[in-house]
């Protein structure tokens, strides 16, 4: 009786954790998505988790430095662009991508992975990258208690920003012609 006890409140158990996994807005770290649309209208959109700060001390503690970062919370972030881009002089094709981060104090690298689908960490797909870019570190001016990524754009241009606690990290990006 015990083990037919046992197997129902183990079955019952992984029930609760799958519907609790697929409901996506009960996660401590919602949902967000920013998006940057060309003039021509090509876009790229960016789904991410934003976690919050809450007090605690982000980069160089709860985000190591020089340690890949999923860049968000939860699943790994999403990278999809209808239009083809040039990151920092790497071409990017059109498609589906992931984004993770190698945060340092002062520099930032931009991971753009072909592999998608993957939770997050631990980082194990650098045969799978499109490729690293360097992206520009500066201070956000104040505290930014959200995780957020976010676009600044002009016609055939866009700056990719990522902003949390007192960091921001940016990249340009500009549609291949």
């Amino acid at each position: 009786m015990k083990k037919i006890h046992f197997a129902v409140l183990f079955i019952l158990a992984i029930c609760l954790t799958a519907v609790a996994q697929q409901d996506k807005s009960k996660r401590p770290s919602p949902a967000e998505q920013a998006q940057c649309k060309f003039s021509d209208g090509k876009t790229i959109t960016v789904d991410y988790s934003s976690p919050r700060m809450k007090g605690r001390k982000i980069f160089g503690d709860l985000v190591p430095y020089g340690q890949v970062w999923r860049t968000g919370a939860n699943d790994a972030t999403t990278f999809v662009t209808t239009a083809a881009l040039t990151l920092a002089g790497k071409d990017v094709p059109a498609g589906n991508y992931t984004i993770f981060t190698v945060p340092d104090k002062d520099k930032w690298t931009l991971i753009i992975s072909k592999h998608t689908g993957e939770w997050g960490i631990p980082y194990k797909y650098e045969s799978e990258e499109l490729g690293r870019v360097p992206m520009s570190v500066s201070s956000a001016g104040s505290p930014v208690e959200n995780f957020t990524i976010s676009f600044d754009q002009s016609g055939s241009a866009c700056i990719l920003k990522m902003s949390w606690e007192n960091t921001q990290a940016s990249v340009n990006i500009s549609e291949k012609k």
